[in-house]
């Protein structure tokens, strides 16, 4: 079990791609759909765009079409306090596009991201100024999904010499990995991360379903210096070495579940940037996660301050009350 590493002065670095996003406006299967909403998507600057509202420096580095689609994107993700000066316009190839369909049984995405300018992003993205001042890096497992490219830039990015340390977001997307390498490809890198994220649910489906719980999960990962496993609206458990620590999770009216596991990274790292507590991370991820539930979009406004510092300082019964009251 590797020691986790000590943080850096520096912004958190997130590395990824975002995509322009479509969805039916009401809510309704696209079948039927008169209008569509247009939005933006992707798990990194999820996090930097929410690690901006806990007022952590936060840069989203990545590429974007020379399109109107990419231009939006860039704007968008600007507007909330996050450093896009690393964001790169590709010339030749165009800004990923997904399309929500929703449904009885969920939400289904239709992406359109193949040749976009993200998946032509390489390990050397990592030697540029954006990403060498960078106090944390974080990651997630859509990135290696994308091409041989960004493959190789993950596994750079994890490489025993790295000045940085990196938190990792294991973030099973099944239609990206045709090739049925998910399993190996994505416990191979989350095993050389200095913080992982993943959910229960999420490691059963790429593991098996012998992971009953947090500590199988923990036994399964034991190289990360901390490891996050989420028991989606239960509980979240935070493994520092082999100490756990469980907090539950807020309840909450679910309005779209997309991006909450993007809010709670956001959270945690958040606090864990301003003290080695733990406990205090996991709540103000599940109030971070709470504002991605509430609303259509991937990102939500969080909870008045004076809330989030009543609920963080609560005790455990206060805490557990605190409820859809929350926000």
């Amino acid at each position: 079990m590797s020691a986790a590493r000590p943080t850096r002065p520096g912004p958190v670095v997130c590395v990824g791609e975002t995509m322009a996003a479509l969805a039916p406006d009401p809510t309704a299967p696209l079948d039927t759909a008169d209008l569509l909403r247009l939005d933006i998507a992707g798990a990194e600057s999820n996090v930097a765009m929410y690690l901006a509202d806990h007022g952590v420096p936060a840069r989203w580095v990545s590429a974007l079409g020379d399109d109107p689609f990419g231009r939006r994107v860039r704007e968008r993700v600007a507007a909330f306090g996050v450093d896009v000066a690393g964001v790169r316009t590709d010339p030749t190839r165009p800004t990923g596009l997904l399309i929500k369909n929703p449904g009885p049984d969920g939400t289904r995405v239709l992406y359109y991201r193949r040749g976009s300018a993200a998946s032509a992003l390489t390990p050397e993205l990592l030697h540029g100024e954006a990403v060498r001042g960078a106090g944390l890096v974080h990651l997630t497992g859509i990135t290696p999904a994308l091409s041989a490219s960004c493959r190789a830039l993950v596994e750079e990015a994890l490489s025993p010499g790295r000045p940085y340390p990196v938190s990792f977001d294991v973030n099973h997307r099944p239609a990206l990995w045709r090739d049925g390498s998910a399993a190996e490809v994505l416990l191979s890198l989350a095993g050389r991360a200095d913080i992982v994220f993943v959910g229960l649910d999420e490691a059963q489906a790429l593991w098996g379903d012998c992971l009953t719980d947090a500590a199988a999960v923990r036994g399964l990962l034991p190289g990360p210096g901390t490891l996050v496993v989420k028991d989606g609206s239960r509980a979240a458990t935070a493994f520092v070495g082999p100490t756990p620590y469980t907090v539950p999770a807020l309840a909450v009216d679910v309005v779209e579940p997309v991006g909450a596991g993007d809010a709670f990274a956001a959270g945690f790292l958040a606090a864990s940037r301003q003290s080695d507590d733990p406990v205090r991370a996991l709540r103000l991820g599940h109030l971070t996660a709470a504002s991605a539930l509430r609303v259509t979009a991937d990102h939500g406004p969080l909870p008045p301050p004076a809330r989030m510092k009543e609920l963080l300082a609560a005790d455990d019964a206060t805490w557990s009350a605190g409820g859809a009251a929350g926000g």
